[in-house]
């Protein structure tokens, strides 16, 4: 399932915002990645669609990886 949903957050980040896919890793922090706080919502807001799950504004408050936020979006999936 993670594997699905890195290729998830891969897709959303290299469409979306232009990083490049061999740079989004689990470990990538969002601020290595080009991304401020206003684009970590629109990436949650994006993935909202993608996915079903709705991180809420606080949960995101220590989110700073990709991994930080997968694990966000299989908590709420689980």
């Amino acid at each position: 399932m993670s594997q699905d949903l890195l290729a998830t957050f891969t897709e959303v980040l290299t469409e979306e915002f232009g990083i490049e896919a061999d740079q989004v890793t689990p470990d990538a922090t969002f601020e290595a990645l080009g991304l401020d706080s206003l684009d970590v919502v629109e990436l949650t807001l994006v993935l909202e669609e993608k996915t079903g799950v709705k991180l809420e504004d606080e949960e995101l408050e220590d989110v700073r990886t990709v991994q930080d936020a997968m694990n966000k979006v299989q908590e709420k999936q689980a």
